[in-house]
């Protein structure tokens, strides 16, 4: 295995030199891709519908293609799901990412072309390596297996020859992962693929628990409840005593802040490292590069192409859509993409703020659906998740999961926001977690501050802290248990603060 691991890394660090080639020369590396994928799919009906052909540079680009949301491509990709090809992007598509539906509430399906499977997805997971190893050459990774945890994917019904598939993202990425990948990961594609999760994650414990896991990936959320069995089933103290060799978490999909704490405890190692990932199922788009800075490089040479809506503009009937040299830094923006799988100025429902123009690094921010603003305050998830971070680190406290949504003005009260939070290990005082929680987001936030000015505008955040397994139940609840499934943090109405406090109440 140690032959295995220098071979390997040695593999992984040759990628470097053309990383950095795109850092030095990122609007030329993207207006060439630009170019090239609308020359590609200019055949497609989706070209010729939008004259791909007359596209000479990006102003014709911006004046011939709408910007569109998932209900605008939709006729589209179902037009794909039912079999047919070549409408949104000329190769065969055989494979959809089904996305948890976090802006709407049905389910999305992502096409997932070849291109994009290996030059974005897989290069993207062979970069991430690249980086690692780089950063840390006395990595010993390679010498045991990678713990992922994976979705679930089944035949594509809507096409009557039953020749394409759906599936969460990292399901349709471990199905066609080359035969190497394979040999270095855990558990079994057999148990990997489970769709009945409580199982899964039972069957993964007891397999897991007897490997040498030197690495792990997936979303914290759900790593935590296996890592808690694992625990559990040896009846041990914490996870290094069933996993001495582990170095590295590389995580996504969530922010990991929030829980730094709790993999402390779970993992008391020094010399573990946390690498984030910004890994969807519309494309793999950042890389934690630095070992000492969580923000990430914007990888732009994966067959996509960015481009920007400042926040403020969301709402605007002609919003203003930026390239990369137009961003600003530390303004938040919703993602615009153009993909090697045939979305075409697709908004993603993310947004993203630029702490590094040279190179581009980011960090993720939110939703484009998921802030409050009720009453002018516009926080945003990543207000939320630092706010919190915060009140944990200063009561001693280690959090599982939270959401949070606004109180409503009433002739008797004023508005407010009201958070539910399921603690793994409980504040030293309740009451002192949320004047933190409440005095975090003042500081960082002045819109908040200026609603909560003398409790003018607003009260004092509300805060319930709930038993554990309570969002666990309710995601069941809602057949939303693993995968890329995810907690919604915030909302700007009540819809998810009632359903979770109808559940309590009832099973009371």
């Amino acid at each position: 295995m140690e032959i295995i691991n220098s071979i390997l890394t040695w593999v992984m660090k040759k990628r470097i030199h053309q990383i950095e080639l795109f850092m030095k020369y990122p609007e030329e590396v993207q207006m060439e891709l630009l170019m090239n994928l609308t020359r590609k799919a200019s055949r497609t009906d989706y070209g010729k519908r939008y004259g791909f052909e007359g596209i000479d540079n990006y102003d014709d680009f911006k004046n011939k293609v709408p910007v569109v949301n998932y209900e605008a491509i939709y006729p589209f990709i179902d037009r794909l799901m039912k079999g047919e090809q070549n409408v949104l992007w000329p190769s065969e598509i055989r494979w959809f990412a089904k996305s948890s539906g976090t802006t709407n509430s049905r389910s999305k399906f992502i096409p997932v072309s070849n291109e994009a499977l290996e030059e974005c997805h897989y290069k993207g997971g062979k970069d991430l390596l690249s980086i690692y190893v780089n950063n840390f050459p006395d990595s010993k990774m390679f010498t045991g297996k990678n713990l992922v945890i994976g979705g679930s994917q089944q035949v594509n019904q809507f096409d009557e020859n039953a020749r394409s598939y759906y599936g969460d993202v990292s399901a349709v990425l471990l199905k066609n992962l080359p035969f190497w990948a394979q040999m270095v990961r855990t558990p079994s594609l057999e148990i990997a693929l489970m769709d009945e999760w409580e199982e899964k994650i039972e069957k993964m414990a007891r397999h897991t628990a007897e490997e040498n896991v030197t690495s792990m990936s997936g979303v914290p959320t759900w790593m935590v409840v296996l890592l808690e069995r694992i625990i559990e089933l040896k009846g041990v103290n914490n996870i290094t005593e069933v996993w001495p060799n582990l170095e590295v978490f590389f995580h996504g999909a969530v922010a990991f802040t929030p829980y730094e704490k709790l993999f402390e405890s779970l993992i008391p190692s020094s010399s573990m490292r946390y690498v984030e990932t910004y890994n969807a199922s519309e494309g793999f788009f950042g890389i934690q590069d630095q070992s000492d800075s969580k923000d990430m490089l914007l990888m732009l040479d994966y067959g996509i192409f960015y481009e920007f809506i400042p926040f403020e503009d969301l709402d605007s009937d002609n919003p203003r859509v930026l390239t990369l040299d137009q961003v600003e830094l530390n303004k938040s923006y919703a993602i615009i993409i153009t993909t090697n799988a045939g979305l075409w100025r697709y908004k993603i429902g993310d947004t993203v703020r630029f702490t590094s123009k040279d190179p581009y690094r980011i960090r993720i921010s939110g939703r484009t659906r998921h802030f409050i603003n009720a009453f002018g305050e516009e926080v945003v998830v990543e207000n939320a998740e630092v706010a919190i971070a915060e009140a944990c680190r200063k009561t001693d406290a280690e959090i599982e999961n939270f959401t949070a949504g606004p109180i409503y003005l009433a002739s008797s009260q004023k508005g407010g926001h009201e958070w539910i939070v399921e603690f793994a290990k409980d504040p030293e005082d309740l009451e002192r977690f949320k004047q933190i929680l409440d005095e975090k987001l003042r500081e960082i936030n002045s819109d908040y501050d200026a609603k909560r000015y003398k409790d003018i505008a607003l009260d004092p955040p509300i805060v319930h802290a709930v038993e554990r397994g309570t969002f666990y139940n309710w995601m069941k609840k809602r057949g939303k248990l693993g995968g890329q499934n995810k907690v919604p943090r915030l909302s700007n109405n009540r819809e998810y603060l009632d359903d979770i406090l109808e559940m309590i109440s009832v099973t009371k």
